[in-house]
């Protein structure tokens, strides 16, 4: 069974910036890094209980392959909602606050 994916609008909104700055390093990375994160939500839609549980949260973690991201994913009878598209050297304390 496929789950329906909702991306929570900072979660959208990470996503957009991300995308604009790979662009801005280098043209076409932006497709590349578009293929990668719809590559796991692909894979988290297909098999979301997969994933690894972040301690101390019901939030599941997927990592993107060759960029420095994690989608942060609940799970919610058929539906996933993304909370987080989140480069992994930044402070979890900012995505854990929004789902506190």
């Amino acid at each position: 069974m496929s789950f329906k994916v909702e991306f929570r609008p900072a979660a959208r909104l990470e996503f957009d910036e991300a995308a604009d700055w790979y662009e801005e390093q280098q043209p076409g990375l932006r497709a590349e890094f578009v293929r990668e994160i719809d590559s796991v939500v692909s894979r988290i839609a297909d098999r979301p209980l997969s994933f690894p549980v972040v301690q101390g949260s019901g939030i599941r973690r997927a990592l993107v392959g060759r960029f420095p991201y994690a989608v942060l994913f609940e799970v919610s009878d058929e539906l996933l909602v993304v909370h987080a598209l989140f480069h992994t050297s930044r402070n979890p304390m900012i995505w854990r606050g929004r789902i506190d």
